[in-house]
């Protein structure tokens, strides 16, 4: 019943696919092969294919999460053929790279729940990424975000959010009860022994080194984000993200400070148009964009504003800025149905964690949940002038190989997740 569900809910990607794709096509058919539809052809096959793996090894896996996961990202490879057709074709093989994570992870790990015996190998090894893009990140535009092995660069931070989701949700699970205990109250909110502090200081603390060594506000709100939503979710404690929130705070307003590269992010968001052609280029660009595509936008593979000579005046377009692109020609129709596709699926996300009769798998998919949460707020605060603009990526829509990788590998876990919640109910 769940999979005949999740073959009906295919049928909008099918349509939303080839109709994107034809568009584009239409709208710069001088330039582009026709040859360049096959495009919709094997995303829609790709799909289908892992539609009938699951029937095999999830049947009772939740129906919505993979089809809004490949409606996601059919908008983002038709955003990105539209922006560059070679930049496309990658982006689709390192899709395919994801969709094999998906398998493996699925196979691999169908009894999910032995993660529990490795939670600190796991937050061993989240941190060592972390360490390593700290030591060996390429510097862009003052981020060290990434590293390169050879002709392949990566973010290691994108893998560095699940292995230290695991961890949180193995720890938090045995340690919830201790960290629910109250003994004392501040300002009348319930507060646990200060020893139960701990966690709390150390995440903060690591938050704040990454907030200094990497240069990104995004990347520490991200890490410092999960552990708070888990944290809250395991002891239903509010003075967690309260104190957790000051504590964030505190700890950016000192790094504006002592980090010129933070000064910089803060004083751009404030007042981008005081430099509106060199620090402040980017999301004056983004902002005209976004208001240029007014209610229905200018038609995909029209936009004007975002192209000079057919190249992209906005720096990272495909990358940073893909949600300006999206808001132009999709207008703020298309740009308001992607941020509901987001709802939607970081809802079914949630729903997953509510259903689940034990802790930890509670626990992780509410964690995986709040990092998709967290990384789509912030990259679409950036863009639209809410927060100071970072370097992460917009889940399954944004071009880059590790995120969509690891965002396949996260979907794995959910989907086991929901197969085994599912799977108890039925029988």
């Amino acid at each position: 019943m769940q999979r005949n569900r999740e073959l009906v809910n295919f049928l909008p990607v099918v349509i939303l696919v080839f109709a994107g794709f034809t568009s584009v096509y239409m709208a710069r058919s001088a330039q582009i092969d026709a040859s360049s539809l096959s495009f919709g052809l094997l995303f829609v096959g790709l799909f289908l294919a892992v539609h009938l793996f699951l029937r095999l090894v999830a049947p009772y896996a939740d129906p919505f999460l993979l089809p809004l996961a490949a409606l996601l990202s059919a908008i983002g490879i038709m955003m990105i053929y539209r922006i560059d057709p070679a930049l496309a074709a990658a982006q689709t093989r390192w899709m395919m790279v994801g969709l094999g994570l998906l398998a493996v992870v699925m196979v691999t790990l169908r009894n999910y729940r032995k993660l529990d015996d490795y939670i600190y190998l796991c937050g061993i090894l989240g941190v060592v990424l972390l360490i390593i893009t700290v030591i060996l990140g390429i510097n862009e535009n003052g981020a060290f975000l990434s590293i390169r092995v050879g002709s392949i660069q990566f973010q290691p931070g994108e893998f560095s959010k699940i292995l230290i989701a695991i961890f949180l949700a193995g720890y938090l699970n045995s340690k919830r009860e201790l960290l629910s205990t109250t003994t004392w109250h501040l300002f009348g909110v319930p507060m646990p022994a200060f020893k139960h502090l701990g966690p709390l200081i150390t995440m903060w603390g690591m938050s704040f080194a990454l907030l200094l060594l990497m240069n990104d506000l995004g990347t520490s709100m991200l890490f410092f984000g999960i552990f708070l939503a888990m944290t809250y979710v395991a002891t239903a404690r509010v003075a967690y993200p309260v104190i957790g929130g000051i504590l964030f705070i505190a700890g950016a307003a000192l790094a504006y400070q002592i980090k010129g590269t933070v000064r910089l992010r803060f004083d751009i968001w404030i007042d981008p148009w005081s430099d509106a052609m060199d620090r402040g280029y980017q999301i004056v660009q983004s902002l005209f964009a976004i208001g240029d595509g007014g209610l229905f936008g200018t038609g995909l593979g029209k936009g004007y504003l975002l192209f000079k000579n057919g190249d992209p005046i906005i720096p990272a377009l495909h990358t940073d800025f893909i949600f300006s692109a999206i808001a132009e020609e999709l207008g703020l129709a298309g740009a308001t149905a992607l941020i509901v596709l987001f709802m939607i699926f970081c809802y079914r996300i949630f729903r997953v964690a509510v259903e689940s009769d034990d802790g930890f798998s509670k626990l992780l998919a509410a964690g995986l949940g709040a990092a998709f949460v967290l990384q789509t707020f912030v990259i679409l605060g950036g863009v639209m002038k809410l927060i100071p603009l970072t370097g992460i990526t917009l889940p399954f829509v944004s071009y880059g190989g590790s995120s969509i990788v690891a965002n396949f590998g996260a979907l794995a876990l959910l989907l086991l997740v929901s197969n085994r919640t599912n799977k108890e109910r039925a029988s």
